[in-house]
């Protein structure tokens, strides 16, 4: 059942009107069993003073374009009230003309544009009310035989509204609904959602929590667990198992479905999602249709439920069935936008935004990690809404063309141009070695800046963590994550990859950064050292490289390959053979990989830079002392001495790489691979010859 989070010592330090609205708001969005992550809208009726200082009846409705779970008083826009009340005596009004009319009723022209609702709760005469999309509700406006059971549950309290689109004709409907009905509690929209109303903001949430539990009860007695979803047709595998398998085929689902565009991928394999999956009806099911219009525009009409018997032998089979089935799906969708479009739309991308596969869980495709797990949050919704539907009856949804144009609104389309241009990074997943470091954090934090999502894969785990951290409280949820992998062995690569491809579905760009550095005289120089050099700076990168160019080429999407050698890559360091030998190795192995991934649109190319002494675990090591020691000088006398010998007198810092690293992982340099940029302030003796 659905908890009232109502917390009256909270609410009572909230002053009534807009602060009351954004509270009520907030916990309703909470719960996403009572309302869909950007959907639903509530309102209050109040009174404020105008910019003369008048008494202005004015109404608060949630604003286009924002969640009610963290909504802000920004988010909200205030109408008067004697503006808006004259059109409930129209006939009809396009949404065009609704929306230009409403702008002008807005008591600030900085509030943001009033929802296509708005006009629900205007003509609602009660001073507080909520619309949401609760699953218990939807489920009985979703299925067939839905009004007979709401008759059941409610009696004569409940006014049925049939579907249509939201707007004018809608809103005059329910109100016109509610008058003729005195005894009306609450409004049920078919296919759609819950209305519900009060005289006070706590009255109004309790209400709406009320109704919602009365539903969920009468529905819960005639759940049969035993037979949901047509009874299990295929177990779950194994949690490593499944979770292994998805790692395997995500970046080929990467591949297949970022045709104009790269995805991001999510996936899900939650206890809900496995029940369904594994139905003997789920695959018919789930082509019924959205259970919500508001699921429309993050999940597309239907998903793309995959036809494969669970099977951790058939892992290739499963990849080669995804590659048909995606591909099926895009020609699907063609033909559904060919059979209803009208002139001048212009056809989303074709892929699945919900891929489902028995065994092992769902697939979730966007232009973010954030976008994609909206999309498998609102199908989460959906599958409560089919398992409550299906125990009431059979579950229905909009038609074909209903659907159609829920998802080719013009309204929604608006917003779509409203929409910052992409980010120079966007959809582009890096995976960053050395990521706790210097110049491993600052790198992704310069990717992340322009829409990236990273890895931060270092020995360090936690430092890695808390740069992940960082990044996620300025950027967004989960657009680094902290891995913990050590470069020379060749298990811990492969898993951090494979997280990787969990985690995002891939990898677009590669930065070979992790490092060590050490000194001796040449015939002073361990067997130990020179191996340890070789190992870190030689087969680590090779290591990382490898596994990330098969990804690439399983994606067949191209990709980014830096490697972060060193002047030392072309300049014989003094007392410095192993580690001036391991750099060379590097930036040769850059070319090798070069030469070859051509082919794949994989471009690889090597930054040189010197003495990048700040945030450096290495120069915090004993290579400082042993540095000064070879030039002569005090530890602390390094970085002036590196400095004056510098054709430009500077210091590099680590954004100076950073800078070098975007730039060759960039479409700025789209026909440049196999390529060495020198960063060092200009060290004569390491001019490239």
């Amino acid at each position: 059942m659905v908890q009232s989070l109502w917390d009256q010592e909270k609410a009572s330090t909230l002053k009534s009107g807009l602060e009351e609205l954004v509270y009520r708001s907030n916990i309703i969005g909470e719960d996403r069993r009572v309302c869909n992550w950007g959907g639903g809208n509530t309102s209050s009726k109040t009174t404020v003073k105008d910019f003369r200082g008048r008494d202005v009846e004015v109404m608060y409705v949630k604003g286009s374009g924002s969640d009610l779970a963290s909504a802000k008083a920004g988010n909200f826009t205030a109408l008067r009230m004697e503006d808006i009340r004259p059109l409930f005596e129209r006939e009809d009004m396009s949404d065009e003309e609704m929306v230009e009319y409403l702008s002008y009723c807005m008591v600030d022209a900085k509030h943001p544009r009033a929802s296509i609702e708005t006009l629900l709760h205007a003509f609602l005469p009660f001073p507080h009310v909520d619309h949401t999309h609760p699953d218990a509700i939807i489920s009985l406006c979703c299925a067939d035989n839905g009004k007979e059971h709401a008759r059941e549950i409610f009696g004569d309290r409940f006014v049925w509204v049939p579907y249509i689109r939201p707007g004018f004709k809608l809103s005059k409907m329910i109100a016109e609904g509610v008058l003729a009905n005195p005894k009306a509690e609450l409004i049920l929209m078919e296919k759609h959602g819950l209305v519900t109303w009060g005289d006070t903001a706590e009255a109004c949430y309790a209400q709406t929590i009320k109704i919602i539990n009365e539903a969920e009860a009468y529905i819960e007695a005639r759940v049969n667990e035993a037979k949901l979803f047509g009874g299990l047709k295929h177990e779950a595998l194994p949690a490593e198992q499944r979770r292994s398998i998805a790692a395997e085929v995500m970046p080929i689902v990467r591949g297949a479905v970022s045709d104009t565009n790269k995805m991001i991928l999510t996936f899900d394999d939650e206890a809900d999602v496995l029940q369904f999956a594994g139905g003997a009806e789920s695959a018919k099911l789930s082509q019924v249709g959205a259970a919500c219009p508001d699921h429309l525009v993050h999940t597309k009409m239907v998903p793309l439920f995959v036809d494969w018997t669970p099977n951790a032998d058939d892992v290739e089979g499963l990849g080669n069935k995804l590659k048909e089935s995606i591909a099926a799906y895009k020609e699907q969708y063609k033909a559904y936008f060919e059979r209803n479009h009208h002139d001048g739309d212009v056809m989303f991308d074709p892929a699945p935004r919900v891929i489902m596969i028995p065994g092992i869980g769902m697939i979730n495709t966007g232009k973010s990690w954030a976008n994609s797990k909206v999309s498998g949050a609102l199908y989460h919704r959906a599958i409560a809404v089919m398992r409550g539907a299906t125990a009431l009856g059979q579950f229905v949804s909009l038609s074909e063309n209903e659907s159609y144009n829920v998802e080719y609104w013009p309204l929604e389309l608006y917003k779509l141009t409203l929409a910052p241009a992409e980010a120079e990074f966007t959809r582009k997943v890096a995976f960053i070695t050395g990521g706790a470091g210097g110049i491993g954090s600052e790198t992704a934090r310069r990717l992340v800046s322009e829409g990236a999502h990273v890895v931060l894969a270092d020995l360090n785990l936690e430092g890695a963590q808390k740069v992940a951290a960082e990044i996620n409280e300025k950027y967004g949820e989960n657009r680094a994550i902290g891995v913990k992998m050590d470069v020379t062995k060749e298990a811990e690569v492969k898993a951090a990859l494979a997280e990787s491809a969990l985690a995002y579905g891939g990898v677009d760009i590669v930065v070979n950064n992790a490092g060590l550095a050490t000194s001796s005289p040449f015939d002073e120089t361990s067997l130990d050292e020179w191996n340890l050099n070789i190992q870190v700076l030689g087969t680590g990168y090779f290591l990382v490289a490898r596994e990330a160019f098969k990804q690439m080429k399983t994606q067949g999407q191209g990709g980014n390959m830096v490697f972060v050698g060193s002047k030392n890559s072309v300049y014989a360091g003094k007392n410095a053979s192993a580690y001036s030998s391991a750099k060379a190795l590097e930036a040769h192995l850059a070319r090798c990989i070069a030469a070859e991934g051509g082919q794949y649109g994989i471009r690889v190319n090597t930054v040189l830079p010197d003495a990048i002494l700040q945030g450096s675990a290495i120069w915090n090591s004993s290579w400082r002392n042993e540095r000064a020691a070879a030039y002569g000088i005090e530890p602390d006398q390094l970085e002036e001495y590196y400095r004056k010998r510098t054709t430009l007198l500077v210091n590099i810092f680590p954004r100076d790489i950073a800078e070098g690293i975007a730039f060759f992982a960039s479409s700025r340099s789209e026909k440049t691979t196999g390529c060495m940029l020198t960063i060092d302030g200009g060290v004569p003796a390491a001019f490239t010859r």
